[in-house]
């Protein structure tokens, strides 16, 4: 399933430009469903009128939304992407229709798939997919690199509260989309904090290489600030030697001091050889960097 949502956020990334149409709708529905479904057929196809249609049950198995039949769907679907597709002066060409800020408008088009309901399973997962389409279409380039689906699992009795409260209130959509306005606060919260987190650990680390220079000759700095600035994850002789035009023994002997000193893993196979960076690779290489002293203090 992870793989599955890579694949279609990347989609969603190289597509944000295009217009949204059932078409792409189904195309991520696949993507995000492949090898999921009970059914295989189910992915990428709206459920149809000799289906037996979904509902939004509890746990312990009550009916708490029934979606719209199957044969409308497909106008049903037409009809959100022509919405979804309006413009941010508020109306599609030829209608009249008030004005929606972009971003509430991404929030009702991720609550009409969830309230249409219109494939097997994976609906959730798709109405969040074309939400982060919205969000990109309509120029908030930071939707990509925020994690709405995490902090929903946290909490899930409060998403399904939201649907639930606007279905009752005669379909008030304030509940809902108060909700994910305050998803979405959050979502920027952690990833301010990651940030952050992020730029004090290159600081360290950054301020580790220069101290560790000593120990290191240039090619092996070089090699080192490469793993952190591009979070290279694995390693072979080859590559190290292309990338900075020595031999492949060169190569293999930069790599193995660097396993030597804990920062690299050798891996299981024997053609090619390879390594992956210790997953505490920052803090081991800071640990390197300390004067010698400090280490010792550490140890006594």
């Amino acid at each position: 399933m992870i793989v599955n949502n890579y694949v279609a956020m990347r989609a969603v990334a190289m597509r944000a430009a295009d217009p949204l149409s059932p078409q792409m709708v189904l195309t991520l529905h696949a993507a995000l469903t492949e090898g999921t479904l009970d059914d295989p057929a189910d992915a990428g196809r709206l459920q149809r009128i000799d289906d037996h249609r979904v509902s939004v049950t509890t746990h312990d198995g009550m009916v708490v939304h029934t979606p719209p039949p199957a044969a409308e769907l497909e106008r049903r679907m037409e009809e959100l992407c022509r919405f979804a597709n309006a413009t941010n002066t508020g109306a599609p060409a030829g209608n009249a229709h008030p004005y929606i800020p972009p971003i509430v408008r991404s929030i009702i088009t991720h609550f009409m798939i969830g309230y249409d309901h219109p494939f097997a399973d994976g609906n959730g997962r798709t109405a969040r997919a074309v939400f982060y389409w919205s969000m990109l279409h309509h120029g908030y380039g930071l939707a990509e690199f925020l994690s709405i689906s995490k902090i929903l699992r946290e909490a899930p009795g409060k998403y399904g509260d939201s649907y639930q409260h606007t279905e009752d209130d005669e379909g008030d959509l304030t509940y809902f989309i108060l909700h994910q306005l305050r998803t979405i606060l959050r979502a920027l919260d952690d990833l301010d904090a990651y940030i952050s987190r992020r730029r004090a650990e290159t600081a360290a680390l950054r301020a580790g290489l220069e101290r560790a220079a000593e120990q290191f000759n240039a090619r092996q700095t070089q090699l080192l600030e490469w793993i952190d600035r591009e979070d290279v994850l694995e390693l072979s002789a080859r590559l190290v030697a292309n990338r900075y035009r020595v031999t492949t023994q060169t190569a293999r002997n930069d790599l193995g001091l660097l396993e030597s000193l804990g920062l690299l893993r050798r891996g299981t196979t024997r053609r090619p050889i390879t390594w992956t960076v210790a997953s505490d690779y920052s803090a081991r290489l800071t640990v390197l960097a300390r004067p010698a002293t400090e280490k010792g203090r550490e140890q006594g």
